[in-house]
This record gives structure tokens, C-alpha cells and sequence, in this order.
């Protein structure tokens, strides 16, 4: 999206004469803003603010809602499946172009632990976040209503699986925002809800370095988080999380958030990977030893040029996404008009961690912050990032309203069965429930 709004801007002359069209092919209509996710999680952001639709700020772009099942560079092709292709039955098209951008980002990565395909849930889409939220709320009054002691235990008990930041934003938020819930509830307290965070390796949130991943801790475990370091979720079959070091939960919610793998398209395209997925890339987001194909975000092995240390890449994060898309967008409207191509060059500037409301880590320009400073450094930087300015002074006005009002509790789950209600008047019966995690 960032690279097709310069593009938009850059190439404006050819746009309007027709001798330049853009088009971008894209599997969802709007792009997430996915360092929001958590807030939008916590109840914090409205969904809808969390996203930016396609059409609307890339209006002189062509917009395929589709997914790309195969790069075909050396003809010039894409194929593409719409959403139309299984409705017509002329099943996929074909693209051509003169050139490529490759940016689909990444996948979540998962492993083969018996149970995690049946019982947990991502968070790496708006769909998951807020499937997320619902999930927890109908699990407190799960437990509100039950008498059997072994659905409740089971019901408040939450177990997140990667200590990176998706895993540790994710469940700081929603531990928050569930402990500010059980004041609403006769028969639960803050202290019967049990948070697990599982992290393989011996600390969590490494961006923002050491110390502040060992505050990180401190602050969790004083939240009675059991903070589990150097263990693995080895199965979460018949809804129990058997963990590495011999320990078993109960357990209605896993949350899988133990790292990203390159998006599949990678693999279908003639284009030249590395050893981890990704796209060969040089310094000016060229895919090496081709012409026309440049690449940008999670999916792009970009040399990282003001890096001292020979062969390191830039790291795969929003940091360095959102920026390289800018320069793409120059050089590839360099590239069309003939002109000179530019590196892409960016010091890693530090990371910012949320740890729920108030509260929050950074390491910035080797400043190591905590708790109210981080927490607004870090709602001050998204703020600034988080695309056009009708989503900036939504998400602001929001926050402003969220600090005057109280939180809304309220789930919303029935929305992931819309037709639910109208196929039991109709005489249907009950509507089949989905997967554990987000069902009714």
C-alpha cells in the first residue's frame, strides 16, 4: 500500500496521460495497521480503525481482490485466483506487467504440536484480534455460569505461546482489559483468571535488549503472568496445553504467536530466495540478478548498509517496511522514466513494547525507557505512523474518549455466525459452531 500511494504521486503526469497503470493485487481490500491489533484487542481502537481501505486512498490504482498463486518473471505474468473465479468458473487470470512488486509480507509460522491446528488461534489479522476479545469475554461468562469447577478452571485459564511482540502485547492487553472486566461479574475476581506466556528461548521482547526484556518480566509476573522461559508447548490436544518442562493446563484458549515464515507466493515464483524464504535483494530493492522485480517488508532479504557487520539484513519489521517502501516507490518510478536508483539506508532506530494501559518498555537511540514514558512514546510513534490522517485523528479521538469514559465489555462473538439466529426461525436447528477458540 505504501509503495503504490507514492507511486500514485510520483508517476502522476504518466497516470493522467495513461501512460503508466498501476495495480495492485491484494487477497483483502484494506491494509492493516497490525502494531494496533492489540489495542484493537483490548477494546482500546475500533476495528475499523485498525484498518485502511485500498480503495479509498489508492484511488488512481487498480484494485484485484485475488491472491497470487503463481510469478511467472521471465514471461511477465502473475496468475491470479479472484474472488469471482470459483462464482464464473473461469477460474484464474492472468496479469501481465513490465514491472513487479513483490510485498505480501508473512505467514504465521507453525510447528507440528498435536492439537494446534484444531484448538489455538493467531493474531496476525484484525479478524483474529477481535475473534480474540470476543473469545475471552465468553469464556468469563462461561465461568460465571457453570458449576462444574473443572470448565471454570479451564475456561480462566489463557495460555500464549511466543514471547516476542505480538505474543506479550497481545496478552498484556487482554489481561488488562480482563481484569478491569471481572469487576462486572458477581463470581469472578482478577486473581481466578490464570495468564501463561510460553517462550522457548531464555527471554522475550529481544528488540528492546536485555534489561528491558528482564523488566519486562518483572512487570508480568507482578500481574501474577507465569512467565515460562526455555519451554514449549509440546501438544494442546482434548483442550489440555502439555508444556516442556512437564506442566498441564486446562485450557479453552491457546494463542500461537511463535514466529512469522515467508507468505507461500515466494515459493511459487521463478525469482531467487535465500536460505530462509526470502527474496535476494539489493541495496536498491532490486530482486538480485533480475530485471524489473523489486521487493520490500518480511518478504525482501534487504543488506543492511549502515551496518558495520558484513552480510547482515535489515531486519524483517514494520521499522524498516514502511521506509523501504518509499524508496521502492521512487526507484521503480526512477526506473520507468530512466533515471538514477537510490539505496535504501536506514540506522535501526530501537523498539517501543506495550504492556498494557500506562504501561509499556523502549529502548529508542540507546534511551532505555519504562513504564508511563515507554507506553506513551509508544502511542505517540504509531500514531504518527499509522497511515492517512482520517485514521490518525480517529485513533486519537478515540483514545481521548476511552480516557473520559469507561471500557466497553461487551462481546460480540454471535457476529462471527451472522445467519446463526435466522436459521433457527427458519426452522433449522442450532447452527454448527466454528473452531474452540472463537465459538458461542
Amino acid at each position: 500500500m505504501y509503495t503504490a500511494l507514492r507511486l500514485q504521486r510520483k508517476l502522476k503526469a504518466e497516470l493522467k496521460s495513461g501512460a503508466v497503470r498501476i495495480t495492485v493485487v491484494t487477497r483483502d481490500p484494506y491494509m492493516t495497521y497490525q502494531p494496533f491489533l492489540p489495542e484493537a484487542a483490548a477494546g482500546n481502537i475500533s476495528p475499523r480503525h485498525v484498518v485502511v481501505p485500498l480503495r479509498r486512498v489508492l484511488h488512481q490504482c487498480h484494485i484485484v481482490i485475488g491472491e497470487a498463486d503463481r510469478i511467472d518473471h521471465t514471461k511477465r505474468t502473475a496468475t491470479v485466483t479472484t474472488l469471482a473465479s470459483p462464482e464464473d468458473g473461469t477460474g484464474a487470470i492472468q496479469l501481465a506487467y513490465d514491472h513487479l512488486v513483490i510485498a505480501p509480507g508473512s505467514i504465521s509460522r507453525t510447528l507440528p504440536v498435536p492439537g494446534l491446528a484444531d484448538y489455538a488461534i493467531g493474531f496476525k489479522t484484525v479478524e483474529e484480534a477481535i475473534g480474540l476479545r470476543n473469545h475471552v469475554i465468553e469464556q468469563m461468562d462461561i465461568a460465571s455460569s457453570t458449576r462444574d469447577p473443572a470448565i471454570r478452571d479451564a475456561a480462566l485459564t489463557f495460555v500464549f505461546v511466543g514471547g516476542g511482540y505480538a505474543g506479550v502485547e497481545a496478552l498484556a492487553e487482554l489481561e488488562d482489559m480482563a481484569r478491569y472486566t471481572a469487576r462486572y461479574y458477581h463470581n469472578i475476581r482478577p486473581e481466578d483468571l490464570k495468564w501463561i506466556l510460553v517462550e522457548a528461548s531464555g527471554r522475550i521482547l529481544p528488540e528492546v535488549g536485555e534489561d528491558m526484556g528482564r523488566y519486562a518480566i518483572r512487570e508480568l509476573r507482578a500481574r501474577n503472568i507465569d512467565v515460562r522461559l526455555q519451554t514449549r508447548l509440546d501438544s494442546c490436544e482434548n483442550r489440555v496445553a502439555v508444556l516442556s518442562d512437564g506442566a498441564r493446563f486446562p485450557t479453552r484458549t491457546v494463542v500461537w504467536t511463535a514466529g512469522v515464515k515467508p507468505a507461500p507466493i515466494l515459493a511459487a515464483c521463478d525469482l531467487p530466495l535465500n536460505e530462509r524464504g526470502r527474496l535476494k535483494c539489493t541495496a536498491e530493492l532490486r530482486v538480485a540478478g533480475t530485471e524489473h522485480a523489486w521487493a520490500a517488508g518480511d518478504a525482501a532479504a534487504v543488506p543492511d548498509v549502515t551496518s558495520a557487520e558484513k552480510g547482515k539484513e535489515c531486519a524483517p519489521n514494520a521499522q524498516h517496511a514502511v521506509r523501504q517502501a518509499k524508496v521502492l516507490a521512487e526507484n521503480v518510478a526512477a526506473s520507468v522514466r530512466g533515471g538514477e536508483l537510490k539505496e535504501y539506508r536506514h540506522k535501526y532506530a530501537g523498539s517501543v513494547a506495550s504492556l498494557g494501559l500506562h504501561k509499556g518498555v523502549a529502548h529508542v537511540y540507546g534511551r532505555k525507557l519504562k513504564g508511563y514514558p515507554a507506553w506513551f512514546m509508544h502511542r505517540a510513534y504509531h500514531l504518527s505512523r499509522v497511515p492517512t490522517f482520517n485514521r490518525k485523528a480517529r485513533v486519537l479521538a478515540e483514545w481521548t474518549l476511552a480516557g473520559l469514559f469507561k471500557r466497553e465489555i461487551v462481546s460480540l462473538g454471535s457476529l462471527e455466525h451472522p445467519r446463526a439466529e435466522f436459521e433457527i426461525a427458519a426452522g433449522g436447528g442450532p447452527p454448527a459452531k466454528g473452531p474452540a477458540p472463537q465459538e458461542n
